[in-house]
C-alpha cells in the first residue's frame, strides 16, 4: 500500500492534500513502486518559504501518485536504488545547490548558477566564456583515443558535445553534454503574463509546438476551471497527430539519407513538407504555433480543413506504403539498421526511456492508450511495439505509427464537427495553492507540465519535462560496442531535443 496520493494527469489537486514524506520515507517509497513498475514522471525542487521542498510524481497503471519532502543542503540520493532518477537528481543540484550523497555521476546537467545563489557543488565558473572543470569520462590505455565533437556543429542545430572514448573505430562509451544556450524557460514561464506563457509554452521545443502547447493549455484549464468541448479536443489530437506524422516521415527520410539511400530519403522529405503543410492549413505555420491555446484552439476550423486533411490522407497513405517497402525491403538497407545501436529492455526500464525508444525495446508505455484524454478518450489509439531495440526497430515503430496516425485522424475527424476560434486572453486567474500535472505523447515520447500556484494564485513553479531528458541517456547507451561511423544513423533513430532538454 502506496503512501503517495493517487491522481489523474489534467487533475487540479491541492497540495495540502499531497503527502508530506520525511525524506528516507520518500526515497524508499519511490524505489519500491518503482521496483513495482511505476514510472518517473517528475522529480523536482521549488521553495516554499524559505524551505525547499522535493515534489515527486510517479506514473503507475491506474494513474499518477505524489508526494514530497523537505530537502537540506545535502540528502540520500536514490539513483543508485532506482536509476531513472539519475537526471533529475543532477538537476536539482544544479538548480537548488543539494548534493544528493552517493549519486554515482553527479556533474552538471545544464550550464547555469544555482538558483538559491548557494555554493555550486560542481566547482564550475558560469562566469568564463567557455564553460570549463566538466568531468568528462576517460578511458585510458594502449590503443585508446576520444573523438570530440560539437558543440559546435557544421548544421543548423543547437549546441551539444558528443565526447567518444574510442578503441580504433569502436565507440567503448559516449559522453553527452548539453545546456550550452541555457534559457532559463521553466522560471521565464512563471514571470509573463497568461497570454504570453501559452506563446512561451509551444516555442519550448519548435518540432513539438502542439505537444507543449496542449500540455500547458490542459494545466490552465484544470487551474482556471475551463471546460473544452469533445470536438475541439477531437481537432487538437488530430494536430498532436499531425505533428508526429511529418516527424516521422522526416525522421525516416534522415535514417535513409544517413545510410546512403538517397531515394527513399528524397521521398521521405518530400512526403513530410505535405503533413507540415497539413498544419498550415490549421494554423497559417507549418508547425502548427498558435493553434492550441487554454480553453480550445486559436483559429477556426471545421468542414473545409477535415475534407482538405481528409483527401490529403487518402492521396498520401500508398505513396508513404511505396516508400517503406522500397527501405525496409531492401537487404543493403537492411544490413545497416539490423543489430545497430541496440538498448535492451532492461536497460530502457533502469533508464526510464520514453516514446517510441522505450517501445522500440519491448515496453509497452504509450500515454494515449495508458491515461487517454482529448480525444483518444473516444478513439483509442494503437499502439506500436518493436522487441529488439535496435535502430531497425525505432524505424520501424515510425512506420507503424504512420500507418496508425493516419488511421486515428480519418476515424476522427468525421466527428469532429465545426468549431470556433477561441478568445483567450490569459485574464484567468488560477486556483489558489494547486498543482497540476498534465501528460500527452508528444511524437518523441511523454511530454508532461507541472504548475504549482501559490497563495495568491500566481504560479510559483513551472516544471517541464521533454522526453528527451530520459532519452539522450539511451542514445548514449546505444552508441557502446558499435562504430563510430553509425553514430549519425544511430543518433537519427533517436532524433533528440537540445532545446527541449535545454529548459
Amino acid at each position: 500500500m502506496t503512501q503517495m496520493i493517487p491522481f489523474k494527469p489534467g487533475w487540479a489537486m491541492r497540495i495540502s492534500d499531497i503527502p508530506r514524506l520525511t525524506h528516507q520515507a520518500l526515497r524508499e517509497e519511490l524505489a519500491a513502486m518503482i521496483e513495482q513498475g511505476a514510472r518517473v514522471v517528475h522529480y523536482f525542487g521549488y521553495m516554499s518559504g524559505p524551505r525547499l521542498r522535493l515534489m515527486a510524481v510517479l506514473g503507475a497503471p491506474d494513474g499518477l501518485l505524489a508526494a514530497w519532502a523537505e530537502a537540506d543542503d545535502s540528502y540520500q540520493a536514490i539513483t543508485p536504488q532506482a536509476p531513472a532518477f539519475h537526471m533529475f537528481e543532477r538537476e536539482l543540484a544544479e538548480q537548488y545547490g543539494v548534493r544528493p550523497v552517493g549519486h554515482p555521476w553527479l556533474k552538471p546537467v545544464r550550464y547555469h548558477q544555482n538558483w538559491r545563489q548557494a555554493p555550486d557543488i560542481f566547482g564550475m565558473d558560469y562566469d568564463m566564456d567557455i564553460p570549463g572543470a566538466y568531468p568528462f569520462y576517460r578511458v585510458d590505455g594502449e590503443g585508446i583515443h576520444e573523438v570530440a565533437v560539437g558543440p559546435v556543429h557544421a548544421g543548423i542545430i543547437e549546441p551539444g558535445h558528443f565526447r567518444f572514448q574510442c578503441a580504433g573505430e569502436r565507440v567503448l562509451a559516449l559522453e553527452i553534454q548539453l545546456g550550452y544556450q541555457h534559457r532559463d524557460a521553466e522560471r521565464l514561464l512563471t514571470q509573463v503574463s497568461g497570454a504570453r506563457r501559452a506563446v512561451v509554452a509551444e516555442g519550448l521545443a519548435g518540432d513539438t509546438a502542439i505537444g507543449h502547447g496542449l500540455c500547458h493549455a490542459q494545466a490552465v484549464e484544470a487551474l482556471c476551471a475551463i471546460t473544452v468541448r469533445p470536438n475541439v479536443a477531437m481537432w487538437r489530437s488530430v494536430a498532436l497527430e499531425l505533428e508526429r506524422l511529418a516527424s516521422h516521415v522526416g525522421d525516416l527520410g534522415a535514417i535513409a539519407g544517413d545510410i546512403a539511400f538517397y531515394p527513399p530519403a528524397a521521398f521521405y522529405g518530400r512526403l513530410r513538407g505535405e503533413f507540415l503543410n497539413l498544419l498550415l492549413a490549421l494554423s497559417g505555420n507549418r508547425f502548427g504555433k498558435g493553434f492550441v491555446r487554454p480553453g480550445g484552439v486559436y483559429f477556426d476550423v471545421g468542414a473545409q480543413q477535415a475534407d482538405l486533411i481528409l483527401k490529403s490522407i487518402q492521396q498520401l497513405r500508398p505513396q508513404l506504403a511505396d516508400v517503406a517497402s522500397l527501405l525496409f525491403e531492401a537487404p543493403s538497407a537492411l544490413a545497416r539498421l539490423e543489430s545497430t545501436g541496440t538498448v535492451s529492455r532492461r536497460t530502457a526500464l533502469d533508464l526510464g526511456l520514453v516514446g517510441m525508444a522505450a517501445r522500440a525495446c519491448g515496453v509497452d508505455y504509450d500515454i494515449r492508450a495508458m491515461y487517454p484524454n482529448e480525444g483518444y478518450a473516444s478513439s483509442p489509439m494503437t499502439t506500436a511495439s518493436a522487441a529488439t531495440g535496435d535502430t531497425l526497430a525505432r524505424a520501424q515503430i515510425r512506420r507503424e505509427e504512420i500507418v496508425n496516425s493516419m488511421d486515428f485522424i480519418a476515424a476522427a475527424l468525421p466527428r469532429a464537427g465545426q468549431t470556433a476560434a477561441t478568445a483567450w486572453d490569459g485574464r484567468e486567474k488560477p486556483a489558489r495553492e494547486m498543482m497540476v500535472v498534465t501528460v500527452n505523447e508528444a511524437w518523441r515520447g511523454e511530454l508532461s507540465h507541472c504548475v504549482i500556484t501559490g497563495g495568491d494564485g500566481q504560479i510559483i513553479r513551472y516544471k517541464v519535462k521533454d522526453p528527451s531528458f530520459h532519452n539522450w541517456s539511451g542514445l548514449a547507451m546505444a552508441m557502446r560496442r558499435e562504430q563510430i561511423s553509425d553514430f549519425p544513423m544511430i543518433n537519427k533513430s533517436f532524433n533528440l531535443s537540445y532545446c527541449g532538454f535545454d529548459l
